[in-house]
């Protein structure tokens, strides 16, 4: 089905059909079904419409490693705070990575003790800001999947255009396709199917993960955001379930070509190369990360060795809840000691983390 007035995707009749193609499609199954989300926003978009309500017994809807921020280890903000400490450097950052703990403080707390930490909206308001201040070094911290890094690459376009040699980047990008193949292969939640991120599919395409469905048999759909998307995808992972017959649905089709966007893909190339990373709760993924190539050096912080991990709060569950182990209310700390005013790990942290979005939703 293809709409074009955004009121479509939401249109009640519409869901209300799609349930009960679900619940019909799911009394037929022999087993229940494990489904993963791993983007943020399909996260927030499931709760915030009670998508996970209307599931029929036989499914269970569990939250991925979707949420950039809520992945990016401790180790990562111990380093950038480091930097800005070393060289009296403004350290600039989106908001939802300015509340996240390293291992002794967050970017906020750094803030509070007198780190020049600034937050912005776009790469490009950082750049903006390396121009005000030429006799300061400014770092941007680079925390974002195959959506955002393309926006980081035309950034650092624009600094060589501007011979703005005081900007840099310290990039912790990554690369989903490594972490889904970490999850099939660490069997710590046995997932049947993934509801596969839109805004990254509307860069890369369908075809990178294409292995999911040919070598490890899981059933993937693309969708998009609204309750009508999201309902179409868990009935094509139903369906594909039900008949044995695991492929890469594009059910975004407004958004997600076949080839992704290619000159997104080519700013890529041209600035980035493959690097193993480290992930917060999944330890280090062989080629996941996103450093900068050799030919923008000049403008790259390094960031910290991907072997290691900082030393988080030893309570926090945010690993297990980030691999589908468990559900936020499972941690000890959920609604508790951890909540979005006094937030612990940065699964609460995060506004697209999946702690933030039931306790937001479901409490």
């Amino acid at each position: 089905m293809v709409f074009d007035r955004l009121e479509n995707y939401r249109d009640p009749a519409r869901v209300a059909a799609l349930r009960e193609r679900i619940d019909a499609a799911a009394c037929s199954l022999k087993r229940p079904l494990r489904l993963m989300e791993v983007c943020g926003g399909h996260t927030m978009a499931i709760h915030r419409f009670g998508i996970h309500t209307l599931m029929p017994p036989q499914l269970d809807l569990i939250s991925g490693p979707g949420c950039p921020v809520c992945v990016t280890p401790g180790a990562y903000i111990d380093a950038a705070v480091e930097w800005g400490e070393s060289c009296d450097g403004i350290v600039v950052t989106f908001g939802d990575l300015y509340g996240v703990p390293g291992s002794d403080e967050s970017l906020e707390e750094a803030a509070g003790r007198g780190l020049d930490v600034r937050i912005v909206y776009s790469p490009g308001d950082a750049l903006d800001i390396a121009e005000r201040h030429a006799e300061r070094k400014v770092v941007f911290l680079g925390v974002g999947f195959e959506t955002t890094a393309p926006v980081v690459a035309a950034t650092l376009g624009q600094a060589r255009s501007r011979r703005q040699t005081n900007f840099q980047v310290m990039s912790a990008h990554k690369t989903m396709p490594g972490a889904l193949r970490a999850l099939v292969e660490c069997g710590d939640s046995a997932l049947d199917g993934f509801i596969l991120p839109g805004h990254v599919s509307a860069i890369t395409g369908a075809e990178p993960y294409r292995f999911l469905a040919e070598d490890y048999g899981v059933a993937c759909c693309i969708t998009g955001f609204e309750p009508v998307d999201i309902m179409q995808g868990i009935l094509s992972l139903v369906l594909q379930c039900g008949r044995s017959e695991p492929k890469v649905d594009n059910r975004y089709g407004r958004a997600v070509r076949p080839g992704g966007n290619p000159r997104a893909l080519e700013l890529l190339r041209r600035t980035f190369v493959a690097v193993d990373s480290q992930w917060r709760g999944m330890g280090c993924i062989e080629g996941s990360g996103l450093d900068l190539s050799e030919s923008w050096s000049d403008y790259a912080v390094p960031a910290p060795d991907p072997r290691l991990e900082s030393e988080n709060d030893v309570r926090c569950s945010c690993g297990e809840v980030l691999r589908g182990v468990i559900t936020p209310p499972q941690c000890p700390l959920f609604a508790s000691s951890c909540t979005p005013k006094t937030p612990i790990g940065p699964c609460m942290v995060s506004s697209e983390g999946s702690c933030a979005a039931h306790y937001r939703y479901t409490l």
